[in-house]
């Protein structure tokens, strides 16, 4: 199947072609590729499987079309799971598509990023060579980390074959409390909780109920448990529909979504707080430059020139040329803010 991707992106190359990248379609809304794609259509679709599975040193290695939930099965039979929790939506998305587009779960400033659970890389550049990054060990050091670029990257470097992720074992007890208060008082509470070795893995405001799920041995989160209080409530998928966006808020119209540093002010449209005040949704109305759009439990894009630093954009474009000097992947996102 990869020789069929190099000359797939060769015979592109020669005739002056394009080519959008795709899986399963499941972040069509992030990238474009839906509605607006300008090159010829790239699919991972039929290229699955895991390669290679090693339990005892915590690494796996998948092809990109693979679906996440699968994978997600796999390790669950072995008692452990992907740290950035990246959505399934509805069990269309794949390895290759949570990598690409960076997106991680409830548990990203606990757990780490897609960027973190990255080791390495296989994948075909805009020259039809196939080239090989980073590992399938936990320490690498050896040379530049370039197959962590590939996070966030929405495929603009290349087209991914292969990638090699950290998982993390399940944990041996987990809760989800519950706690009626106040948007201010969610936010306090989630930045005094931040500064002290609690073992919480999620947080989330909604509708004036703080959730706030503990994972890890079982005797620190019974005692953390007492110590936070609340109401101790079945899982129920929360956690998982706040992950793949399919929470009734997310039906309720265009959604957006800012991520700040989590000390910020909360502003009056904060409808939904994550991440300890990192991450706030709101319905979306005019004059929201720069927001993460999502709706209807699919991710929805709408990118926005939002400015930037110059010597950041000046660097992409560098790294954009020496992997497709002819700007041969994802022309709808070449000149996109999609920074991660």
């Amino acid at each position: 199947m990869s020789e069929e991707f190099v000359q797939a992106v060769a015979s592109a190359r020669a005739m002056g072609q394009r080519l959008s990248i795709v899986g399963a379609g499941s972040k069509s809304g992030l990238t474009g590729n839906e509605s607006s794609a300008e090159g010829r259509l790239l699919s991972t679709v039929e290229h699955t499987g895991i390669v290679d599975y090693r339990p005892d040193e915590l690494v796996v290695t998948v092809r990109s079309g693979t679906p996440l939930k699968e994978l997600n099965q796999a390790l669950v039979r072995e008692g452990q799971m992907l740290g950035f929790e990246p959505p399934e939506y509805r069990g269309l998305g794949t390895v290759g598509g949570a990598v690409a587009a960076g997106i991680a779960g409830p548990g990203r400033p606990w757990r780490g990023g897609a960027r973190d659970a990255v080791l390495g890389v296989r994948m075909i550049n805009g020259q039809a060579e196939r080239l090989n990054f980073g590992g399938q060990v936990m320490k690498n050091v050896a040379g530049f980390d370039v197959s962590r670029l590939q996070a966030g990257a929405y495929g603009m470097l290349g087209l991914l074959l292969e990638v090699s992720l950290k998982v993390l074992p399940l944990p041996q007890a987990e809760q989800t409390l519950a706690l009626e208060v106040s948007a201010e008082d969610a936010h306090a509470r989630m930045l005094e909780w931040a500064l002290k070795p609690y073992p919480i893995t999620a947080t989330a405001w909604l509708d004036g109920v703080l959730h706030v799920r503990l994972s890890g041995a079982e005797a620190a989160v019974n005692a953390t448990a007492m110590i936070i209080g609340g109401q101790v409530r079945p899982d129920n998928g929360f956690w998982q529909a706040l992950r793949d966006h399919s929470l009734s808020f997310f039906r309720s119209g265009t959604i957006a979504c800012r991520q700040l540093a989590p000390a910020s002010p909360l502003l009056p449209e904060d409808e939904l707080i994550e991440w300890n005040g990192a991450r706030r949704w709101s319905r979306a109305n005019s004059g929201t430059g720069g927001y993460r759009v999502f709706g209807a439990g699919y991710a929805q894009h709408r990118c926005r020139d939002g400015g930037g630093d110059p010597a950041i954009a000046e660097y992409q474009a560098r790294i954009k040329a020496a992997f497709d000097p002819d700007n041969l992947f994802n022309p709808e996102l070449t000149d996109a803010d999609v920074a991660a």
